[in-house]
């Protein structure tokens, strides 16, 4: 019996499933910032470093946090706690998941974000993720951040989808990752993957999922124009609000994109029948005609 297709949903996290930059939750407004400022901070620590922003903010974090917040892992897990998630998130994951059985496919959800991975660990939903993908410090002895171990930037994040359809999960396996995989090999072809997020650092994903056969879905909150322009532009399939309820929109369209993959995958199955089919018996002519010759 063959297995089931695998289909990897992949999701960026700030404004994508919530509504603001996990920062502007418990940390900025916990050291007695606004947000404004923070990133302000952020943004000339980039400038007069020339440094990478995804690393700046990350530097920020630590120069802001010193003498007036303590910071572990487990803080930034306990942060995650207060992180608000737009509607219907909490039972989306087990929606689609059963929707999938239903069709015949076996949904996996992925996080590839330049949020900090720390905090998203500390949501309600972390549970849900085959693997996060985002940025993360490393630790000393005492589980205090003395480093970046990873930072995930617009550019960076197109790894993360080559990881997935290549099945090398493990960011520390880079051989996997780089070696030749031909594609009936790969354990999620990009046919089978949906990227959803909300801006244009999420655009290299998008449009590196829909031009190998993906799909890619804009989602906004309120303002809708980056979504349209994305679509309009032929960089995403879809341009949907961020409301994760039972009957959206958004439910709407990934259980047809759902219904799309399945379909797509069982006339491949299909093809690739017939194919051998056609194989084998051009090959037991071919063992025909020799053994009327060698009886000749």
């Amino acid at each position: 019996m063959n297995r089931k297709p695998i289909v990897a949903i992949m999701y960026d996290f700030d404004k994508t499933l919530s509504p603001k930059d996990m920062q502007e939750y418990g940390f900025i407004s916990g050291l007695g910032m606004n947000s404004e400022d923070f990133w302000e901070r952020s943004r000339m620590n980039m400038m007069n470093h020339h440094m990478d922003q995804i690393l700046a903010y990350m530097l920020t974090i630590l120069q802001e946090a010193e003498g007036r917040m303590l910071l572990t892992r487990n803080i930034f897990n306990e942060l995650g706690r207060d992180v608000k998630l737009f509607e219907g998130i909490t039972t989306w994951f087990k929606r689609v998941n059963q929707y999938g059985e239903k069709v015949g496919v076996e949904v996996e959800h992925y996080i590839i974000s330049s949020g900090l991975k720390e905090i998203i660990e500390g949501t309600e939903i972390a549970r849900e993720f085959k693997e996060i993908y985002a940025a993360e410090y490393c630790y000393s002895d005492k589980n205090i951040p003395i480093w970046p171990a990873m930072a995930v930037n617009y550019t960076s994040k197109t790894q993360f989808l080559f990881r997935i359809n290549k099945g090398v999960l493990d960011v520390t396996e880079h051989n996997g990752l780089n070696e030749f995989t031909s594609e009936d090999k790969r354990r999620v072809p990009f046919r089978n993957m949906i990227y959803i997020g909300d801006g244009l650092t999420d655009v290299p994903c998008m449009k590196l999922v829909k031009s190998n056969g993906g799909h890619s879905i804009a989602v906004y909150s309120e303002d809708r124009n980056i979504a349209d322009s994305m679509l309009t532009q032929g960089r995403v399939d879809f341009a949907v609000r961020a409301d994760y309820s039972k009957g959206s929109e958004m439910e709407e369209t990934v259980f047809a994109v759902l219904d799309q993959i399945r379909a797509v995958n069982r006339t491949m199955e299909l093809h690739l029948a017939h194919k051998s089919a056609a194989e084998c018996g051009a090959e037991e002519r071919q063992r025909k005609v020799w053994v009327e010759k060698q009886q000749q």
